[in-house]
């Protein structure tokens, strides 16, 4: 494994960042405090900005420092679970309501896009969902089922519909839903801050909270250096909670995913790969993804972490599954090797916990951060703004709680590991 390579984030690198911010420097007065600066956080922040709250958001790294900056860059609908699925788990009316909220994903994140400006190397045309086997051929055949019923655009291709469409022909089909897409992550959450704050939102990065306490009806916000009193608390920190100590701290299994990215590619082996540059995901249960950047890099995706002394068998696999897609690119190597954590609830659903008078928490996409995380935010900001519950895509519970989490998040790595470790073989 190429050592130096490893934490080279391609979103870091291809990403220009025009959000300049200040640091706290005294205690405030605010109607709303967000704290966590992902998709959820930022969303949230231009959307109470925009209706004329005082929002301030808290950001212990910086903006997209966590999964909205480590993550593929798929933009789909709904979850990853199959809606009839949501519908058994929340009951008919709360399942529909999710469903339907979270069908509207793709629509909002192009839409911001589009009316903030933002360059973040969009593309609509559409991502491929691709049956590694016979049994993913029909799962993706329930899922269009479900998928048609409910009103979405969606078409299942035929094996040699799907090679013509990746340049492989290792998989048997693909659900191409056609209104998703791909961007650069790490590039969109920075243009949704930016407008935050161009619309009024204060934002301040490296400000980590150290607790939040209920005094006198109204919130305290405790930093390490000042304090923010407020009305209402968002918290957004989702997989990357730090240590403030609430009882609303997101409970979830963590289980990582990372990435791999090739050098730009020459145009004549892009007429090859991806030439619609559609985002790819697979059906197996150690998922992989694959797509291409704005400048054609290939980029290889799957279940894992590099950090761990087993970081070197994801990177083999990866090496190894790059050359079985593509033949062809027998002596291209990566430059880019980076990973992400993901917060897995146990039954795949997001949570609301409230906590207290206008204070919510919100977690666990389990892998679905840019649509929902979107969609999410800004339904926060609208419950807090009128009080009506009604806004939020499912109803908030007092707590949550998942057992044997972590040890929950060492079986998932230790079955990519083996499955990574066994198929890089062969």
């Amino acid at each position: 494994m190429s050592l130096e390579i490893i934490g080279r984030n391609l979103w870091h690198s291809t990403s220009i960042d025009l959000l300049k911010t200040n640091r706290l420097n005294k205690d405030e007065s605010v109607d709303v405090v967000i704290i966590g600066g992902g998709y959820t956080g930022v969303s949230c922040a231009l959307r109470l900005a925009e209706k004329g709250s005082a929002v301030m958001l808290l950001e212990a790294e910086y903006i997209g420092f966590g999964g909205s900056g480590r993550n593929v860059g798929l933009v789909n609908s709904g979850l990853w679970l199959e809606p009839e699925k949501v519908e058994k788990l929340l009951g008919k009316s709360g399942g529909e309501k999710l469903n339907q909220t979270l069908a509207r994903g793709p629509e909002l994140v192009f839409s911001n896009i589009d009316k903030y400006n933002i360059d973040c190397e969009l593309t609509q045309a559409g991502t491929l969902h691709c049956a590694h086997s016979s049994g993913g051929l029909t799962n993706l055949e329930e899922r269009l089922r479900q998928y048609r019923i409910r009103g979405l655009k969606v078409e299942l291709l035929s094996k040699s519909e799907t090679e013509s469409k990746l340049g492989t022909s290792i998989y048997q089909g693909a659900l191409h839903l056609k209104e998703a897409g791909t961007i650069q992550p790490l590039s969109y959450v920075r243009g949704l801050a930016y407008a935050a704050v161009t619309a009024g939102a204060s934002i301040h990065q490296n400000t980590a909270v150290n607790a939040i306490e209920r005094k006198n009806q109204s919130w305290e916000i405790e930093t390490s250096t000042y304090n923010i009193k407020t009305e209402a608390v968002i918290l957004a920190t989702n997989a990357y909670h730090q240590s403030v100590n609430i009882s609303a701290a997101p409970i979830y299994t963590p289980v990582h995913y990372f990435q791999t990215a090739t050098k730009p590619l020459d145009e004549e082996l892009l007429k090859r790969i991806l030439p619609g540059r559609e985002g790819c995901w697979d059906t197996a249960t150690i998922m992989s993804s694959i797509r291409r950047d704005q400048a054609g890099r290939i980029i290889l995706g799957a279940i894992g972490s590099l950090d761990l002394p087993s970081g070197y068998i994801h990177y083999n696999w990866a090496q190894h599954r790059l050359k079985k897609l593509y033949p062809f690119l027998s002596n291209v190597e990566f430059e880019h090797a980076w990973h992400g954590r993901i917060a897995y609830s146990k039954d795949h659903l997001p949570h609301i916990v409230e906590f207290g008078p206008n204070a919510i928490s919100l977690f666990g996409y389990s892998g679905r951060g840019v649509g929902p995380g979107t969609v999410f935010g800004q339904a926060a900001a609208d419950y807090i703004l009128s009080g009506d519950l009604s806004y939020l895509p499912i109803p908030p519970v007092r707590s949550y709680t998942e057992k044997f989490t972590r040890l929950k998040g060492a079986f998932y790595e230790c079955g990519s590991k083996i499955f990574h470790g066994s198929t890089a073989i062969f």
